[in-house]
């Protein structure tokens, strides 16, 4: 026999199940006299005096009331979100004294190679997509790793043209100038690298398997450069800082 909850109730606490709904009954004409109270108090204009309710729901209600951040979009005081843009401003100024003091990129690479080791010299070259601000803004990042010690050796931000692979090749010190550089078959490096020191490869070939490692650890370290990522650079300037940062962390990190 399925026992009632009054039947439970009484039987746990002794009360007498006669008396139980009479007791009920009077708590819910209690509270339909208060709302009767106070919808006659509302009709004659006269102040009412409405549950308080417990201390820790007036105390979130008190810091919901002083919350800038709980309000409507249209009304929130504009000083609620100064300290975020001064934080902000202050990293971008932290990112840039570091960048100043940073050396040239030159000068974290291992010793100079051997010009009579052709391994020690030879270079995969490849060309990196990212963005500024929104996707139509394009910066593609040209970089050149030494295939030996796995160090970047030169980079460049810039469009995809031949102008900007000449300011990579440019970039490269002149202990690798005289090394083999293998590169995909874009034409601006055909443009630009002299025909005896270049050779255009598939990634099926594995000679540029290395450079192209090395863009995925880009993206895994620096959210900014994921083809799809809520994180992106809003100026060129800090975009080339992060990466400027990076790479000497990168080369330093490899350096014996």
């Amino acid at each position: 026999m399925v026992q009632s909850r009054e039947g439970r109730y009484t039987h746990e606490h002794g009360y007498d199940s006669d008396r139980l709904s009479p007791l009920r009954q009077q708590k819910h004409n209690s509270q339909r006299d208060d709302l009767q109270l106070q919808a006659a108090l509302l009709v004659q204009g006269l102040p009412q005096e409405f549950p308080r309710g417990s201390p820790t729901q007036r105390l979130h209600r008190r810091k919901a009331r002083g919350d800038p951040a709980r309000l409507p979009g249209e009304v929130q005081p504009a000083r609620a979100f100064a300290h975020l843009r001064r934080l902000a401003q202050h990293r971008d100024e932290l990112a840039r004294k570091k960048s100043q003091a940073l050396p040239e990129l030159s000068e974290t690479l291992a010793q100079e190679p051997d010009p009579e080791d052709r391994e020690a010299t030879t270079l995969e070259l490849d060309e990196l997509w990212s963005f500024v601000l929104k996707k139509a803004q394009k910066r593609w990042v040209w970089l050149a790793l030494c295939r030996e010690t796995r160090q970047v050796v030169a980079y460049y931000i810039g469009d995809r043209s031949e102008a900007s692979c000449r300011e990579l090749w440019e970039r490269v010190p002149e202990a690798y100038r005289g090394g083999h550089c293998y590169s995909d078959f874009w034409k601006a490096y055909r443009e630009v690298i002299p025909a005896e020191q270049h050779t255009e490869a598939g990634k099926e070939s594995g000679e540029t398997a290395h450079v192209e490692r090395w863009n995925n650890t880009l993206r895994q370290r620096l959210s900014r450069f994921v083809r799809k990522s809520l994180s992106f650079s809003k100026s060129d300037r800090m975009h080339e800082i992060c990466l400027r940062l990076f790479l000497h962390r990168y080369n330093l990190s490899l350096l014996p």
